[in-house]
């Protein structure tokens, strides 16, 4: 309710219902009181900020292995055998060795299980983000001297570029110069970005990720997609070109492929196409049985199996020339300080990665957490990813996110908690300690095959352009041109402009909202617009205006231009053209006649306008979220050209905001229920226009004795 007092019959009394007074604490307490809050020290409350800051320490001691733990430990074998691949098809993607991309898996996976507050959501290596790291090694290498594209064994190469020897490739010997240096950039921007997401969670700013709608993710994902299939061409053809950098990326490696398609290497193409076919139609049949799937089918995992031992046995890389994967050493590498120049250098590149990484882990927690019934923290979500990038940067891991893909398999495959990340990162160890080795004569193209393939969800959002169109064409607009840039810019570029068209879109929105007068439906109390209802009647003598949006700085003028078109009168123009022919005109000088006088003989008499007119104008203010000092002024200025002109203004059902908003500004009295205030906020359009046409007669009245 409003300030003023409404008596409301109930059981045949009546009841006296007021609004209550708001407390207004000063500043000076509010901040007091917010320091005590936070330096409070107790064993309770410290006991409370680590259960928060991990929650696995709640829902461990609640865990119930009969009901949870078959499902987590399919779930976790499941992912870990996916992951596997995936992370040393990844290493392309990032300009990295397959070492590294194993490490940024087992790493987040258990930070992720300790501080994760999403039950579904499988965190790691991602390729959006891996693409977006490899953009970043690739410039630094180039800055730096190195040649991007010696990224492994290849056609002029009889030998490893990687040292078999964990402990060689921590000292930096022999050819392990760019590799070395590629994962320092790497980690120094993954420490950034984790740093960035940290502080964001710190602040409680994970609403920030709300601000990147779905539309501009689909179109970012779409666009990062053809760039990725663009990266991974010339491993399924095996031609060396060039790793352009900067604008027109894409459109500059297209012109590269086709220069060399002449120089393919035919054992790549073959295998290329075997591979994509198998996996294709493995993907295929899983999509089309998995209902009757109790686990989908480990494709990638196979397929890799089956070419390394194909590519071994038939030596491909020495009779063919085709390019490996090359020796990838076993355990761990001592960790690392990431490097703090490198870190200036990529501070501006960390701040999109971490961007993306946040607003796809948020959006991916919160959709599972809706469809399986429990809440999910945003802000602890942003530590959780943070710290899944922070702590690994020193031991040699780039950054990571959720993955939808890898989430939604966790899910099928009976996932409950996130112990399966336990069972995904033990996965990822046996091939760190064991098996790693196995993979060296894995061909390149068989890597890029994985990727392409895992692009089908992104690349088939393409299809939902039109039926977005017809929902909201300014949501397809976004989808378009995020896309467009990513493709043909950068995808750095694609975010911005993506960012810019949301909010440009927002700000269109509510610069133009949709405005009308509202008409009543009979004798009843319900007011509505004669567009959406049929059967309603104007109100005689008072016009009630909607303004569904906001009013603030940008919509100001818009809103005086609907009010007065629709009403069929400037007041502002009225009240000027009244001032220059002097005081004796009547008050209704300047209506919808085009500025023609009525014959209300003097001004001083008439207190009222002509009866032709209306005598009282109420905003219905229920879909006025806010006020700025603008959309004050707007209405005060209207308060005072309608009050000039003997037309009363009345505001209806103002929430307790916008109430507050004129309160401070002087629209109404200071004080709660002052005169001022009952006679212009009403908790109902009906009780405005009631009071309007009792305010008409009473001033009648008065005009029949004068």
């Amino acid at each position: 309710m409003e300030a003023s007092p409404e008596y409301m019959e109930r059981g045949g009394r009546l009841l006296l219902v007021r609004r209550r007074t708001p407390p207004s604490p000063g500043l000076g307490e509010a901040l007091k009181a917010g320091l005590r809050r936070s330096c409070a020290c107790s064993v309770q409350g410290a006991w409370a900020q680590l259960q928060a800051l991990f929650p696995a320490i709640c829902w461990l001691r609640q865990y119930r292995p009969r009901e949870a733990l078959a499902g987590d430990v399919m779930s976790g074998l499941v992912i870990g055998i996916i992951l596997v691949p995936q992370a040393i098809a990844y290493s392309l993607l990032a300009g990295l060795q397959p070492i590294y991309s194993l490490y940024t898996s087992f790493f987040a996976n258990l930070i992720y299980f300790l501080m994760g507050t999403s039950r579904h959501v499988s965190v790691g290596i991602f390729s959006l983000l891996s693409l977006m790291v490899g953009q970043v090694v690739d410039r630094e290498l180039l800055l730096a001297g190195f040649d991007p594209a010696q990224d492994g064994p290849g056609p002029g190469a009889n030998h490893s570029s990687l040292n078999s020897s964990a402990a060689a490739l921590a000292l930096g010997l022999q050819d392990c110069a760019r590799d070395c240096y590629a994962i320092r950039v790497a980690t120094a921007l993954t420490l950034v970005a984790g740093v960035y997401q940290v502080l964001m969670g710190i602040l409680g700013l994970g609403f920030v990720s709300a601000y990147l709608s779905q539309p501009l993710l689909d179109g970012f994902a779409m666009g990062a997609s053809v760039t990725i299939l663009t990266s991974q061409l010339r491993h399924l053809l095996g031609v060396r070109v060039p790793r352009h950098q900067g604008p027109g990326l894409v459109v500059s490696t297209w012109l590269s492929l086709l220069r060399s398609a002449g120089q393919a290497n035919l054992c790549d193409v073959l295998t290329s196409a075997v591979c994509l076919a198998v996996l294709l139609a493995a993907k295929e049949l899983s999509d089309r049985f998995r209902h009757r799937l109790r686990v989908p089918l480990p494709a990638e995992l196979l397929v890799i199996v089956v070419a390394t031992l194909v590519s071994h046995f038939g030596q491909f890389h020495r009779r063919f020339g085709s390019s490996v994967a090359g020796d990838i050493p076993t355990g761990f590498v001592a960790p690392r300080v990431p490097d703090a120049g490198l870190m200036w250098r990529v501070a501006l590149d960390a701040a999109s990665l971490a961007l993306v990484g946040s607003a796809f882990s948020i959006s991916l927690a919160e959709m599972f957490a809706r469809s399986h019934g429990y809440t999910v923290r945003a802000n602890q979500e942003l530590l959780a990813v943070g710290c899944c990038n922070v702590l690994p940067a020193f031991f040699h891991c780039f950054a990571t996110s959720a993955a939808l893909a890898k989430s939604l398999v966790k899910t099928a495959t009976g996932c409950r908690t996130q112990l399966s990340s336990v069972v995904s990162a033990a996965v990822v160890l046996l091939v760190l300690l064991v098996l790693a080795p196995l993979f060296r004569d894995l061909q390149r193209s068989v890597l890029a095959c994985v990727i392409v393939v895992s692009l089908r969800g992104a690349l088939r959002k393409m299809r939902d352009v039109p039926r977005l169109w017809r929902l909201s064409p300014a949501d397809a607009l976004v989808w378009v041109a995020t896309a467009a840039t990513c493709v043909l810019v950068s995808t750095e570029a694609g975010l911005l402009a993506g960012v810019l068209l949301s909010l440009l879109s927002l700000a269109g929105r509510t610069r133009r909202p949709r405005a009308a007068l509202l008409a009543r439906a009979g004798g009843s109390s319900f007011f509505g617009d004669p567009a959406e209802f049929e059967g309603l009647a104007p109100e005689p003598g008072v016009q009630v205006f909607r303004f569904t949006g906001p009013l603030y700085y940008a919509n100001k003028d818009f809103f005086l231009q609907s009010l007065y078109s629709l009403t069929g009168l400037d007041a502002g123009c009225a009240v000027a053209r009244r001032k220059e022919r002097g005081p004796g005109l009547g008050a209704g000088a300047g209506g919808p006649e085009g500025g023609r006088d009525p014959d209300s003989g003097s001004g001083a008499a008439s207190l009222v306008p002509a009866a032709t007119r209306f005598h009282a104008v109420v905003i219905d203010c229920a879909p006025l979220l806010f006020l700025d000092v603008a959309g004050l002024a707007t209405l005060q200025e209207l308060h005072r050209d309608y009050g000039a002109l003997g037309i009363s203004l009345l505001l209806a059902c103002c929430n307790p905001s916008v109430t507050d908003t004129l309160r401070r500004g002087g629209f109404l009295g200071e004080d709660q229920g002052d005169a001022a205030e009952d006679g212009q906020l009403f908790p109902s359009v009906h009780c405005a226009v009631q009071a309007a046409h009792a305010r008409h007669q009473e001033l009648a009245a008065a005009n029949s004795i004068l």
